[in-house]
């Protein structure tokens, strides 16, 4: 890993280890070592059985003696570095600049078909129908990450965004969204935070009678691709730049790869994206930083 890249990740590790309350009586290995065991494990894609090995966490982190791979992966399930991984990536994740423009997506994550997961599910993705797990991003014009969620591949896109990212959507942004998006609950929600959405029309929903019945946000939608074709597709040729954040967030060492087979559950399927998109969004500080 980059040395840059690992001192902005040592930096955000130590502001959210100070900003959360210590629980119980002092550890022998502390949350803050924990935690930047398993983001440097992340960064190298290995196991977790890798990073209790001192020889691999030399110089980057400096430990007498790691704890035990039990001890470790009992640590990493407790709630203060659950959530101390979490506030890495949001205090990296965060803007500098207000933004007028947001996207909306999906990424599958699929998993080999013979995997015995109970938590992954078929479903739809990469255009075509496979096992596994799909993240759900809210992502800026500034190419940040701004929240995503990680459910089974089957569950519905426009409910987990409805249900999971609509509250994370700054009030006054244009959010751009492909088909699947296009329905009236969505466009409500949206709208009800102050923001506005546009997708394309589906097909069936172009009738007299969709326009009439569905939603007053969605019809200023209907209305702008009917009265402003030319400039409604313009304007949204600009969603594909997250598709380009999504190919950002896996193109280099490190990145978000197919998930390793070591990697299943839910809950480790999730820990183990949010330390991808934080070590994506130091890699994103460090590229903007003023030279």
């Amino acid at each position: 890993m980059n040395k840059d890249v690992w001192r902005i990740l040592r930096g955000a590790i130590r502001s959210a280890d100070r900003s959360l309350p210590q629980l119980g009586r002092r550890r022998l290995y502390s949350d803050r070592l924990i935690v930047k065991m398993y983001l440097w494990s992340v960064a190298h894609d290995r196991p977790r059985c890798w990073a209790c090995r001192r020889s691999n966490l030399r110089p980057a982190i400096r430990c007498a003696q790691p704890p035990s791979v039990s001890q470790f992966c009992k640590r990493l399930k407790t709630a203060r570095v659950i959530a101390m991984i979490d506030r890495v990536n949001q205090r990296l994740a965060a803007p500098q600049d207000p933004i007028s423009l947001a996207f909306i997506d999906g990424k599958a994550l699929p998993i080999s078909e013979s995997s015995k997961d109970p938590d992954a599910r078929t479903g739809r993705g990469n255009g075509r129908f496979s096992r596994g797990f799909k993240m759900h991003a809210l992502c800026d014009s500034s190419d940040r990450i701004r929240a995503f969620r990680v459910t089974p591949m089957n569950e519905g896109e426009p409910t987990v965004a409805r249900e999971h990212l609509v509250q994370h959507v700054p009030s006054g942004v244009l959010v751009l969204a492909d088909g699947n998006y296009d329905g009236r609950k969505l466009y409500t929600a949206i709208g009800d935070r102050g923001a506005t959405l546009l997708t394309p029309q589906k097909k069936n929903h172009r009738t007299e009678a969709a326009f009439r019945n569905t939603s007053p946000q969605r019809r200023m939608a209907m209305e702008r691709w009917r009265d402003e074709p030319s400039r409604t597709r313009a304007l949204y040729a600009r969603r594909g730049q997250i598709e380009r954040i999504f190919s950002a967030l896996t193109c280099f060492g490190g990145g978000l790869a197919p998930l390793p087979s070591w990697v299943r559950r839910i809950d480790r399927v999730t820990r183990w994206i949010t330390a991808k998109v934080a070590i994506y969004h130091a890699r994103l500080r460090l590229r903007m930083r003023p030279s």
